[in-house]
């Protein structure tokens, strides 16, 4: 049986008797229904996995005894800052959880011209602790050391102002005959995506204008919660440890 990675936001420290805080124990004693001397594994962002051993369980409260600790090596070297324009429905939800398995650093949810999504006050409070939730079970599965931050929704010319930081900043745009093999190796990029309708000439004439690089990814058009998936696998093959 998978011993279940399980993420908590509190500092975890070799043979300590830790409580879980209350999102890991109801996953861990509602949801997985674990006992005592069950095997788990906890990190919490520092790089570390800990192995411990459950020794109380019930529903709310959920008490374990660490172990010691091991390096956790399936961090990339390559650096990506997704921002995502908002779509609707689950479209926003899978492309947060295919971008934490492709590697992403930390997403950004973009507002354009075309975006059908509008959020403001409690809505989007809620929305972006949905969305680091995702993020969340996204890492514990797929084994990553750190999950990757969901920031404020931000505009585009907030976005530009964000991503200064990036060797390499792209945005995709099906109508151009610039490829991502043509590009010398970066540390940190920044990628944005657009919506369904897709980002309008003056928002692509103002990426570039901000240093953005307008690529294809190949001649077919992809929806708003698949080009990120492809854009960062191809970046990971080519830049990162996907092993190109």
């Amino acid at each position: 049986m998978r011993i279940p990675r399980i993420y908590t936001d509190s500092p975890l420290t070799e043979g300590q008797v830790a409580a879980l805080d209350d999102n890991a124990a109801q996953h861990v004693g509602r949801v997985l229904r674990m006992q005592p001397g069950q095997e788990l594994l906890l990190f919490n962002g520092d790089g570390q996995d800990f192995p411990a051993t459950i020794t109380s369980a019930g529903k709310k409260q959920v008490e374990v005894q660490l172990g010691s600790p091991t390096a956790n090596t399936t961090e990339s070297p390559l650096e990506i800052v997704l921002g995502q324009t908002l779509s609707k429905g689950d479209r926003m939800d899978y492309a947060v959880q295919k971008a934490v398995e492709m590697g992403v650093t930390r997403i950004v949810p973009l507002t354009t011209e075309r975006c059908e999504v509008r959020l403001k006050g409690d809505r989007e409070d809620k929305r972006l602790r949905h969305w680091q939730s995702v993020a969340i079970s996204a890492a514990e599965q797929c084994g990553r050391a750190r999950v990757p931050k969901i920031l404020p929704v931000m505009t585009v010319d907030e976005w530009f102002e964000r991503t200064g930081d990036c060797d390499l900043r792209l945005v995709l745009h099906h109508r151009t005959e610039q490829s991502l093999t043509a590009l010398n190796k970066p540390v940190r990029i920044a990628l944005m995506i657009g919506p369904e309708g897709g980002l309008s000439g003056d928002e692509i004439a103002a990426a570039e204008h901000a240093g953005f690089l307008p690529v294809a990814l190949g001649p077919r058009v992809l929806r708003t919660e698949t080009a990120p998936v492809a854009a960062m696998a191809l970046c990971q093959w080519l830049w990162g440890d996907f092993g190109g």
